[in-house]
């Protein structure tokens, strides 16, 4: 009798183990989730909106949507915006800071930067003007290893 009080307990802890286990495992990326999209920020409902609008228009990935974020982040404002499409195509918009000698480094130094988020790839970096009229188009071929400017 003893014996089977003891071999039903520890078959319930092993089966509330279980339980626990598998309803952690699915269950808690979807509550990460919906934190995420249930918990606005403070500022307001437009707000909110248009950083949606901003991630989207960065990448179409959530790499590129990184990369492009990083881009802006870290240019000391020398970039005003910048997007990511397919993971081969960045967009950027220079700020009135950057002289037109100095487009073509620039444009390399992100082909480089660029290339080794995204390797293995023909790549294509478009700038674009304060304005938003484009200036230089930077195409990298992998076979080649040379960036055309155009």
């Amino acid at each position: 009798m003893m014996l089977l009080q003891q071999s039903r307990k520890i078959l319930m802890s092993f089966i509330l183990i279980l339980v626990l286990t598998i309803t952690t495992a699915c269950g808690g990326s979807n509550v990460a989730q919906l934190d995420r999209t249930t918990n606005p920020p403070v500022v307001g409902r437009d707000v909110n909106y248009r950083q949606l609008d901003r991630q989207l228009e960065q990448g179409n990935t959530a790499a590129g949507q990184n990369f492009g974020q990083w881009v802006v982040q870290t240019s000391k404002g020398l970039i005003k915006d910048a997007y990511v499409r397919d993971n081969n195509k960045l967009g950027v918009v220079i700020s009135q800071q950057v002289r037109p000698n100095e487009v073509r480094p620039l444009a390399k130094s992100l082909v480089q930067g660029f290339r080794k988020n995204f390797p293995n790839q023909d790549l294509t970096v478009l700038i674009y003007a304060p304005d938003k009229k484009l200036i230089v188009t930077a195409k990298y071929d992998t076979q080649t290893s040379q960036i055309n400017y155009t």
